[in-house]
């Protein structure tokens, strides 16, 4: 007697409801009779609502179940539903390819973000808000520096990028300050974890003994 292996069998349509509701879906596409049919194919449905009673109360749950019944019958049932059945040239359409946008960015380490903080600060009026806020873009743009560099970088760099990256609008840079390196980047620092008592004089004990 041949032995029935999973990897003999057909692959199933739809995994989550298990080879034996699909055996009863492959038996319900051969009954001829449409009456027993209908019967039959009502029962199957019950048996699929069991599978997931937490789902019972969830809007459209007996609708996905119709629909699964006949996916997973291949689209042969000749039954009386409650619903539409899905279009099945629709369901295995191909989805159109999404085409990416891709922006050029000559200084991608500072950030798509940070093009807009630019031209919001170039429309601000002259004065104290707009050093501010050209001040505060300025260090963020040193800090994603150092983040992706790990290296010292001149402040005349990123006025330089700044510059740039603000098509020449920004022309007057001298007030802006930047912070030191170090107070941009964060560098954990290693702790000193202090000796047990036990350790110590674990280490005590052993001095004696090596002296001895």
């Amino acid at each position: 007697m041949t032995k029935d292996y999973n990897t003999s069998r057909s692959n199933l349509i739809l995994p989550e409801y298990g080879r034996n509701i699909q055996q009863l879906i492959d038996i319900a596409v051969k009954i001829e009779d449409s009456e027993k049919r209908n019967r039959f194919v009502q029962n199957v449905i019950s048996l699929m609502g069991d599978m997931y009673p937490h789902l019972r109360d969830v809007p459209d749950f007996k609708h996905k179940l119709w629909d699964h019944l006949a996916i997973m019958s291949n689209f042969k049932l000749d039954i009386e539903t409650p619903y539409p059945q899905p279009d099945k040239e629709t369901l295995y359409k191909k989805p159109e390819k999404i085409n990416y946008v891709q922006s050029q960015m000559r200084f991608k380490h500072y950030g798509k973000i940070i093009l807009k903080m630019i031209k919001y600060a170039v429309e601000l009026p002259e004065g104290d808000e707009k050093i501010g806020m050209l001040t505060a873009i300025a260090n963020h743009m040193k800090k994603q520096y150092l983040t992706w560099n790990r290296e010292t970088v001149e402040d005349d760099v990123i006025l330089s990028d700044l510059q740039e990256l603000s098509r020449h609008l920004i022309t007057d840079t001298s007030e802006i300050k930047l912070s030191d390196a170090k107070d941009l980047v964060f560098t954990p620092k290693r702790q000193n974890i202090p000796q047990s008592k036990n350790k110590k004089s674990k280490n005590k004990s052993k001095k004696s003994r090596d002296y001895k």
